[in-house]
């Protein structure tokens, strides 16, 4: 209304954040990531997948905490690395949210939102390149089942 006068409410002021609480949440640790992805590296070891690797991707991507990426020698081998990660993880109450790619098998992907798990023929996996896209992620240790 013309002639009405508005009074603004004063801000709260908030703190910034401390040195601390900064660090932390550029650098979060391992230990946060849920376990997904060592039941699939320990999975894929189970069914002789080769040079498996997990990436910590937090503050690298949004698309995900975790990929693993591995590869087999043949398609048939590949789709037997899915169907036992999956068998894991179902057992743990965990089902994937989309899997892309089983049939043919040159590049199986696999969703489980927080952690994405792609298994290569080894011709795609070096085609495509996640291992060198993703280079200045951290590399989670990865050691055989026990």
């Amino acid at each position: 209304m013309p002639g009405t006068r508005t009074t603004r409410k004063p801000q709260k002021r908030v703190n910034p954040p401390t040195p601390e609480v900064i660090e932390e949440a550029l650098d979060p640790s391992p230990e946060d990531l849920d376990s997904r992805w060592l039941t699939a590296v320990r999975a894929a070891d189970e069914k002789q997948a080769i040079d498996i690797q997990a990436f910590d991707l937090r503050g690298v991507t949004s698309i995900a905490d975790v990929f693993v990426i591995c590869h087999g020698r043949n398609p048939r081998q590949n789709q037997t690395i899915a169907d036992e990660i999956e068998k894991q993880l179902k057992a743990q109450g965990d089902r994937p949210i989309a899997v892309e790619g089983f049939t043919n098998a040159e590049w199986i992907l696999m969703d489980y939102g927080a952690c994405i798990i792609h298994i290569f023929s080894e011709k795609a996996r070096e085609y495509y390149g996640l291992d060198r896209l993703y280079r200045d992620a951290l590399r989670l240790e990865v050691s055989p089942a026990k």
